[in-house]
């Protein structure tokens, strides 16, 4: 199910100097992004995708790419045969923001979209 609330809003950029948010908000945040997990005590936001080989890992982490450079909000992306792993955590702050959930939801509809995650 696709969180159009956080997929309709774009990523305002974020300057440092402003607290990450703190466990209790982050949990909120991940109830609408379905798939995802926090990591490194709530400071990162993390999926793997499932994929039918390597090149279709490729291809949606070069899709992933394209979108993450319009919203100017950029993950770390680890690749191989059959998965691709997106990671996002904001920098400037050494935490989460709400951009971070933002592209989150907008990376499970591009999956959901370009039928890239693996038939079960």
């Amino acid at each position: 199910m696709l969180n159009t609330e956080l997929t309709g809003r774009k990523c305002t950029p974020c300057q440092g100097g402003i607290p990450p948010l703190n466990r209790s908000e982050a949990e909120t945040y991940l109830e609408r992004v379905p798939g995802w997990e926090l990591q490194d005590n709530a400071t990162k936001l993390k999926r793997t995708f499932n994929q039918k080989d390597f090149m279709d890992a490729l291809d949606f982490a070069r899709k992933i790419g394209e979108l993450c450079e319009e919203e100017g909000h950029h993950p770390d992306l680890a690749l191989g045969w059959g998965y691709c792993r997106v990671v996002f955590q904001t920098h400037k702050i050494k935490g989460l923001h709400e951009n971070d959930f933002i592209m989150a939801a907008k990376v499970n509809e591009l999956a959901m979209r370009q039928d890239f995650l693996k038939a079960a």
